[in-house]
């Protein structure tokens, strides 16, 4: 039965593009996909020892999100861990302890000193597209590079700030990283890990390299706060800071705070979490508001009428309604009219759209939410912004809708869009 399963969902995934109003779920989560259409919505299944569930009912849902204590999450892979086994990983005490450490970096005062930096990059990548814009302000590019790019360049410099070349440097090395190990994925075996492929070579030649570098990073910050030196309120000062402060609370007993190892592994995490997150929002975003230029002029109306054409503040963006209501949008599980493109379900804010069930939840819900979503959101809503007052966007004929999970949902030929400057 697994094998009909399998080669049912191969087969599925073997079209590799799809029309625009073509439900992707089937060719993303496929064999799921196969599973509940063959035996319903609460399934069992057995992936080699393994007995898998899968749950769709909203109330048990509810209850896996909050009885952490009793659904704790999957064990990672020796390979994964190469991409940080940070606070989204940790069980009990430990992602107790964690959580309240790191929670200070991302109070909404903290993220709001932080604007001036998402907008200075978001302004760097504007000039670059418009470098690009030919005679009659129009110019065709895939905005997926771009965007990939920029959202590791605010991460970069959110996360390290003076050490923003070296955040770079790693993070870069961390995208080689993931690319080897979801390759990596298809051809998994027990010990294969060991196994001296050119692969695992580089792939541990990039961890001995990336754990180097942010262990001096981190050493260097250390030192100067030991010795009172002023830094910038970057997110991996205020880690520390808040880690020293939790232990100088605790009669400086450093059992109860982060290590220096396990710093190292949240910054790891971080960056996957935050970027490839982040940019895959923005880049969705952008190919939806192409398809649908009416929601795309009504964006660009609020977000003129909230700023003119003044730099977005923190003020404004928090008064984006229409452009939030865009970023929540999930064509997957709205009934009936699950396959139009409808942000106005948000219009009354998501508990009102969801009827207070779990059934939308894109940064996690109960004790695991998500830290980093206010960062997220701010970000996306600036840049969002930025490029709502400078340019209007459609789909380019090249476009092919396919899209592919790899660490997150990408499209797997880019995402061409042509540009108009306004």
């Amino acid at each position: 039965m697994f094998r009909v399963l399998m080669n049912a969902a191969k087969s599925q995934q073997s079209t590799s593009f799809l029309s625009n109003d073509t439900d992707a779920s089937p060719h993303i989560t496929t064999f799921n996909h196969h599973i509940v259409n063959k035996f319903g919505k609460k399934s069992v299944f057995w992936e080699g020892s393994k007995p898998k569930v899968i749950i769709t009912d909203p109330n048990q849902i509810k209850e896996v999100f909050n009885k952490i204590q009793d659904f704790e999450k999957l064990k990672l892979s020796p390979i994964f861990k190469l991409l940080g086994n940070g606070l989204a990983n940790l069980e009990g005490e430990k992602r107790k302890m964690h959580r309240k450490i790191i929670n200070p970096a991302f109070h909404l005062e903290k993220l709001k000193v932080m604007l001036p930096i998402f907008l200075e990059c978001c302004d760097n990548m504007v000039s670059k597209w418009e470098g690009m814009l030919s005679s009659n302000d129009k110019c065709e590019i895939d905005v997926w590079p771009f965007l990939q790019n920029l959202t590791c360049d605010i991460i970069s410099r959110t996360a390290f700030g003076s050490s923003y070349e070296e955040g770079k440097r790693i993070f870069e090395l961390l995208r080689e990283q993931a690319g080897l190990i979801m390759k990596s994925r298809s051809a998994y075996i027990p010990g294969w890990w060991l196994l001296p492929t050119t692969s695992t070579k580089r792939m541990k030649i990039i961890d001995i390299d990336i754990r180097a570098s942010l262990k001096g990073i981190i050493n260097k910050r250390e030192n100067a706060i030991k010795v009172g030196e002023i830094l910038n309120n970057d997110l991996l000062f205020m880690l520390l800071e808040s880690n020293r402060m939790e232990i100088q609370e605790h009669g400086n007993n450093k059992n109860i705070a982060i290590t220096s190892q396990e710093a190292i592994e949240e910054c790891n995490a971080f960056y996957i979490a935050r970027q490839e997150t982040t940019f895959v929002l923005l880049v969705w975003t952008m190919v939806l508001l192409s398809r649908y230029p009416n929601w795309q002029a009504r964006a660009r109306e609020e977000v003129l009428h909230v700023f003119g054409n003044q730099k977005p503040d923190y003020n404004g963006l928090s008064h984006l309604k229409i452009v939030t209501m865009i970023l929540y949008e999930d064509r997957d599980i709205w009934g009936d009219d699950a396959t139009e493109f409808n942000p106005e379900r948000f219009a009354e804010g998501v508990t009102k759209a969801t009827k207070g069930q779990v059934v939308f939840f894109p940064f996690g819900w109960g004790p695991r939410v998500c830290l980093g979503q206010n960062f997220a959101l701010l970000e996306a809503k600036m840049v969002l912004s930025l490029l709502l007052q400078r340019f209007s966007f459609e789909l380019s004929p090249a476009y092919a809708h396919a899209p592919v999970t790899v660490l997150t949902l990408n499209p797997k030929y880019g995402a061409h869009i042509i540009l108009h400057k306004l």
